[in-house]
């Protein structure tokens, strides 16, 4: 006595076959959305989160910079202001 149908075996190889191949279409199609994707916004001038941080804690430190240069005039200047009294 047979114990697996050949029809139903074959049936299993094929639909394991088709899934497999499903699979790997569902990839291709993801990767090839993926590097249209990043053509097309790569000719737009984005920049990277790292760069954006950069830039940010930059512009941070300046303000920074600027609040300290504007006290040291304010100091200045009443220093000024008092020797010219």
């Amino acid at each position: 006595m047979q114990s697996e149908n050949p029809l139903f075996a074959d049936f299993a190889k094929l639909m394991n076959s088709a899934a497999g191949t499903l699979a790997g279409m569902t990839r291709e199609a993801r990767d090839t959305a993926r590097e249209r994707f990043r053509e097309t916004m790569g000719g737009l001038d984005f920049v990277s989160r790292e760069e954006f941080d950069a830039v940010k804690d930059m512009a941070a430190k300046a303000r920074e910079d600027s609040e300290a240069l504007k006290a040291r005039i304010e100091v200045l200047e009443a220093a000024l202001a008092g020797k010219a009294k």
